[in-house]
This record gives structure tokens, C-alpha cells and sequence, in this order.
């Protein structure tokens, strides 16, 4: 079995105007100081990397790592989850997700998807220049305003949506294989991989390209009622990456899992911080060691009630807490016979 890598922690929900959060050396300083071993990077911040630079210049990525290395943390991955959305965005959203973008490609839907296609190949070139392995995104949306059949969908438009959807990150996944890098979509409401199901079937759209794989965040299937333990034996071997993300669904007779378009801390699903909601996380690390995962298990603070800070400090004990050293034998090798072959042969009744 391997050891997960960790604790570290995702900056998206914290980088920001004020230090330490102002820049990237500022902000490693401070997770450092929490217990944090690893930094997952929004690429989409100036303050946290500089996309354009970590792609081609590799003297930047090596003082990049040289500099958090001072600090005692290390680059986990590279996100892009804002970028990501923006390679299939259906109409209904053009504007909400046109924020994402730079004013350049507004109210451009095409020149916006080429835009990101761009941002995320050279995250993932970026990702190769820091020796990283893996970097996590958003599949985007095309099918998402359909996924209640009512009124009743028309013939095609799902396997339409999922061609076309397979049509714009085949060649991205392509480039993910040239530069070695795993492409983790996290399975997440609102993006057309939102569950084993819709996995499943971009995976066919992408003829099972070895390069796609899975970001896990158990919080996102407690918010589905998905069995989150089962997710993990049934695709643990396109697991590559883990967002430890806390949840709690507490349907009642007003408000289920749809959330009647309330505020978060008023829905029945919502995000908690570590340990304040009901995710079995010793099942789920029993389980990632069970099956050899091989990457980090990174912090990604949401919670309706705590505040960031708080959240930071007790969820990098609660994930250190919670990793299992991989045993270096097994627990009964004291009771081991050390018989050979011609005895086994012997005690079968075979010789």
C-alpha cells in the first residue's frame, strides 16, 4: 500500500487583496505554519502563479518550487477549474460565465472557449515544467439546463452534448499524454460530469484516453444522495486526485436535495468544514489505501458557517489525523509458518 501524500490545501478560497494572501510566498509561509506539506495552485490568480511564465520559462518554475520548498510545502497541482468551465458553456449561462474570462473574449463565446483551450494546455504544460503529474479541472456544460427530464428531452440531445463535449477535450487530453500529465476532472453539480454515470459516458466520448481521469470530492455525492464509498471501488483506478470537503444533507418536508433556490446555509445539502458534517472520511482514506492512491489529499475549504481561517487550522490536523501510514508488513507475518511449496503440496494431500 502507499502512504497519501499530505496534509495540503487548495489557495483558490483564500488568495486574495489582503496579506498573507496577496502573494504566493506570503501565502506558503502561512500554510506552512498550519501543518500544510502541499499547496494546490489556482492558475487563474496572478498572485499565486504567473501561467504565462510557469509555461515558458523553466528557470521560473524552478525558483517557483525552489521558493516554496524554503517555506517547507511544494506544488501539489495546477487547477483550473474557471478556465475548464469555460470550454463548453451553454447560452443560458454566457454571461454569468463571461466573468471568468479576460474583457478581451466577452460576449465572444467562441473566442472565450478557444481562449480556455489555450489556458488549460498551458497549465498543463506548466504542470510538466514543475514535475507534477497531475492537474484538475471542470469538464464545463452543455447538457446541464436538461438534467430533469421535464419537458421531456429530445431524442439525441445528451449523446449530442457528450459528442461535442468529448469533441473539445480529446485534443486537450492529447496534450495532457505529450506532456505526462494526468487531466482530473472533479465530478461536480453544474458540470456535465456530475456523477459515475455522466463519467462514464465522456470516458466512451474520449475513447477511454488514459490521460482522463478523476479529482474526488465526497462532498458533491452526499449533496446527490451518491453513494460516495461505492464511487471509489467502482473508478478508483482513474482516482488521480482527492479534495477533502466535508458535507452534510439533511432533507426535511420544505427543502431536498434541490435546495429550493435557497441561500447555502439554508438548503438541506451543504458544505461543511472538516468534521462538522456526516462524511465517513475513515472509510473513504480505508478505501483511497485499499487501492494504492497515489496523489495528495488536499484541503478545499467551503462551509456555511466557519470562517476560512478556522476551517484552514483544523482541517490540516483532521487530514493528518486521518492519513494511514501504509503497513510495512502484515499484522499477522508473526504467525507466519514459513512452510515452502512441497509442504503446501503435503498439507493439500497432493504428494
Amino acid at each position: 500500500m502507499k502512504t497519501i501524500k499530505g496534509p495540503a490545501i487548495f489557495l483558490a478560497q483564500y488568495m486574495g487583496d489582503e496579506p498573507p494572501f496577496d502573494n504566493i510566498e506570503t501565502a506558503a509561509k502561512w500554510a506552512s505554519g498550519l501543518g500544510f506539506k502541499g499547496l494546490q495552485i489556482p492558475t487563474w490568480d496572478r498572485a499565486a502563479i504567473d501561467l504565462e511564465l510557469a509555461t515558458t520559462s523553466q528557470s521560473y518554475c524552478d525558483d517557483y518550487r525552489a521558493m516554496l520548498a524554503s517555506h517547507g510545502v511544494e506544488a501539489t497541482e495546477l487547477s483550473t477549474h474557471l478556465q475548464g468551465q469555460l470550454v463548453a458553456v451553454h447560452p443560458a449561462y454566457d454571461q454569468m460565465f463571461d466573468g471568468f474570462a479576460p474583457e478581451a473574449v466577452r460576449g465572444n463565446p467562441a473566442a472565450r472557449t478557444e481562449w480556455a483551450v489555450d489556458q488549460v494546455k498551458k497549465s498543463l504544460t506548466a504542470s510538466k515544467n514543475l514535475g507534477l503529474t497531475a492537474s484538475v479541472t471542470f469538464s464545463g456544460a452543455l447538457a446541464w439546463p436538461y438534467f430533469y427530464p421535464w419537458p421531456q428531452r429530445p431524442a439525441g440531445l445528451v449523446e449530442e452534448a457528450f459528442a461535442e463535449l468529448g469533441r473539445r477535450w480529446k485534443p486537450i487530453l492529447d496534450h495532457a499524454e505529450d506532456c505526462g500529465i494526468d487531466l482530473c476532472y472533479e465530478i461536480h453539480p453544474g458540470e456535465d460530469l456530475h456523477d459515475g454515470a455522466t463519467w462514464e459516458r465522456f470516458l466512451d466520448e474520449v475513447d477511454g484516453h488514459a490521460r482522463a481521469n478523476i479529482l474526488y470530492d465526497p462532498s458533491h455525492f452526499v449533496l446527490q444522495a451518491l453513494d460516495y464509498l461505492a464511487f471509489i471501488d467502482l473508478y478508483h483506478d482513474r482516482i488521480k486526485m482527492f479534495h477533502v470537503k466535508d458535507a452534510e444533507l439533511r432533507c426535511d418536508g420544505r427543502v431536498g436535495v434541490y435546495g429550493g433556490y435557497l441561500p447555502w446555509g439554508d438548503r438541506a445539502g451543504r458544505f461543511r468544514s472538516l468534521g462538522d458534517g456526516q462524511t465517513d472520511f475513515n472509510g473513504i482514506f480505508t478505501l483511497l489505501a485499499k487501492y494504492d492512491f497515489p496523489g495528495w489529499a488536499v484541503l478545499e475549504w467551503e462551509c456555511a458557517y466557519k470562517d476560512n481561517q478556522i476551517g484552514a487550522a483544523e482541517g490540516a490536523k483532521f487530514i493528518a489525523d486521518h492519513i494511514i501510514e501504509a503497513a510495512a508488513s502484515s499484522f499477522d507475518d508473526f504467525a507466519a509458518s514459513g512452510i515452502d511449496h512441497a509442504m503446501n503440496r503435503s498439507v493439500l494431500g497432493l504428494e
